[in-house]
């Protein structure tokens, strides 16, 4: 495989260790969303990491750049994004850490084997299908609303994965909050930690993280809110640390 950009694509830059990212913005580009998600991911020395629905390889790639994860595998059903991440794994000299993989979410059982990663994270499409205007862009479509996977085989596929005990990060919208904690606690990865996004301080939440556990406890911590503004155009330091600037 070549490393070389297509049309309209473009390198941007990760602000971790040189990393650069393949992109086209015609398609589909990461948000604010992946990148708070690698923040709020807690990965340890050696752990094994699989993210569900990867996109064009942010998370992993992200991760591999602010962890001592040993292994990171991103699972993506839409080729050219696949093309595209695994193109930046190569671009960044990655290849022995991150594997992208094309396949569905739902046959995630079938293509890894039961409970053999430590850590799973997912930024899955957020409007269910029938909810608001798809984006006449396939790749977007797919990208924002529920057409090829639902939250429930996201979560299905993660408490299938999953060693007893692992971990399962999600970041989605607080209006789906109560079906995300009744998903979850159906199979078994018991909401753990729970962090709000806000926009402003003065604005109400548009963003939720979620870490459950395997089969573990009852008891939720709810970490205090993350602000992303604190004027115009300009982040607080929280957020501008998440980013690595």
């Amino acid at each position: 495989m070549i490393d070389v950009l297509k049309e309209n694509e473009r390198y941007d830059e990760l602000n971790r260790n040189g990393y650069e990212i393949i992109q086209n913005p015609d398609k589909f580009c990461f948000g604010m969303d992946a990148v708070l998600l690698s923040g709020f991911v807690k990965v340890k020395r050696d752990e094994t990491v699989l993210d569900l629905g990867t996109g064009t390889g942010i998370i992993p790639i992200l991760l591999e750049a602010k962890t001592l994860g040993k292994h990171f595998t991103g699972l993506e059903i839409q080729e050219e994004s696949v093309d595209m991440a695994r193109r930046s794994v190569i671009h960044n000299h990655l290849e022995r850490k991150i594997d992208i993989i094309h396949g569905d979410i739902k046959e995630a059982g079938k293509i890894f084997d039961a409970a053999s990663f430590d850590v799973i994270t997912s930024n899955p499409p957020y409007m269910i299908d029938s909810h608001g205007l798809k984006n006449p862009n396939e790749p977007k479509a797919v990208a924002r609303h529920e057409v090829l996977c639902t939250l429930e085989d996201v979560v299905c596929a993660a408490a299938k994965l999953l060693k007893p005990g692992g971990r399962f990060y999600l970041v989605h919208r607080p209006f789906r909050l109560v079906e995300i904690m009744v998903l979850m606690s159906r199979y078994k990865l018991e909401p753990k930690r729970m962090q709000m996004v806000h926009p402003y301080v003065d604005k109400e939440p548009n963003m939720v993280l979620l870490e459950g556990r395997k089969d573990g406890k009852s008891r939720l911590t709810v970490e205090k809110p993350l602000i992303v503004y604190q004027d115009q155009g300009v982040y607080m330091p929280e957020i501008y640390e998440i980013y690595g600037y």
